[in-house]
C-alpha cells in the first residue's frame, strides 16, 4: 500500500519516503531523474548498480545520482529510507554512487525533515543534514560480478553457497575454463582477484546473519570459515571495522514518516 511523500517545493529535497521490506523483497531496476540517498533505518540493504552490489547496515547509505539505474532488496526485514533531492539545487555534486556514513546527528535529521515544518526550519535541516554526510573509502562491502560467463558461473556457483571449499581448479573444471583464464577473467572484469572476491562474497552473505544477532562464531562456520577468529580478520581487512563496530548504530524510528511497498524506490 502506497502512502504520499512528503514532498516540498523549496530547497534541494523534494520527497522522503519509507518502505518497509521484507527479507528478500526486492526493488525492480529502475532510475530517477532526481539523486537519491538510500538508507535502512533498520536492517541490511542491498543496493545493485550495474552488477556492482553494496551491503548497507544502518550506519551507511548510497547516494544514488540522478540518472543512475539501480535496483534494491532487504538482507532481512529492514526499513529503507528514501531521500530524494533536486539535482538543479542540491549543494552536492556525487557523479559517481557514493557510500557515505550515517551518524546519529544525520540520521534524526532525516527523521525531523519527515515532520510537518516550515519552509525555514525545512531550509535549515537540510542544510546541516547534507554538510554531515561523509563519504567512507573502506567501509562497506563492495561486489562487483563479472559478466564473461564463465566467470559468471563460478560467481553463481559461490553466491549460492558461500561455504563452499572446492578449490579453483575444480570450480574451473565445472564452468569448464582453465583456472588461469578465470584468475584473468576476475581480475579484468571485477577488479578484484579471485581470492579477494570470494572473501566479497563470503562477507556479504555474512551480513544478514549478522544483523539479526547470530553469534559470530555460527556467522563465520555459515560462510565457510574455520574459526571466528579468521572471519573477524578477514571482515577488518574489508571494512576496517569488527562486525561488533560495524554494526554499532542508534537505534532510529520514524513512526509517522510515509510508507510505501511498491516497486520504484
Amino acid at each position: 500500500m502506497a502512502a504520499k511523500g512528503y514532498l516540498v517545493g523549496v530547497a534541494s529535497v523534494i520527497g522522503l519516503e519509507r518502505f518497509e521490506m521484507d527479507r528478500g523483497q526486492k526493488f525492480r531496476t529502475h532510475v530517477h531523474d532526481y539523486h537519491q540517498l538510500a538508507w535502512a533505518s533498520s536492517g541490511v540493504l542491498m543496493v545493485d548498480v550495474e552488477d556492482h552490489y553494496w551491503v548497507l547496515p544502518p550506519t551507511l547509505a548510497l547516494w544514488i545520482p540522478a540518472g543512475v539505474w539501480h535496483a534494491s532488496a532487504a538482507l532481512q526485514r529492514s526499513t529503507m529510507e528514501g531521500i530524494y533531492l533536486d539535482p538543479a539545487r542540491c549543494s552536492l555534486a556525487w557523479e559517481q554512487p557514493t557510500v557515505v556514513a550515517v551518524s546519529p546527528l544525520a540520521a534524526q535529521l532525516i527523521g525531523y525533515l519527515a515532520g510537518d515544518l516550515d519552509q525555514q526550519a525545512r531550509v535549515n535541516a537540510e542544510a546541516v543534514l547534507l554538510q554531515v554526510l561523509e563519504p567512507v573509502d573502506k567501509a562497506t562491502i563492495e561486489l562487483p560480478l563479472p559478466t564473461d560467463s564463465r566467470a559468471r558461473g563460478v560467481s553463481a556457483i559461490l553466491l549460492a553457497n558461500p561455504s563452499d571449499q572446492r578449490g579453483l581448479e575444480v570450480l574451473a573444471r565445472q564452468v569448464g575454463a582453465s583456472p588461469r583464464t578465470l584468475l584473468r577473467l576476475f581480475v579484468a572484469e571485477t577488479g578484484l582477484t579471485f581470492t579477494q572476491w570470494r572473501v566479497h562474497a563470503r562477507l556479504q552473505a555474512a551480513m544478514a546473519y549478522l544483523a539479526a544477532g547470530e553469534p559470530v562464531a555460527r556467522v563465520a562456520d555459515r560462510v565457510g570459515y574455520a574459526t571466528s577468529s579468521a572471519f573477524v580478520a578477514a571482515f577488518r581487512r574489508v571494512t576496517g571495522h569488527t562486525p561488533a563496530a560495524y554494526f554499532a548504530a542508534a537505534t532510529v524510528g520514524y513512526r509517522d514518516a510515509p510508507t510505501r511497498t511498491d516497486s520504484a524506490a
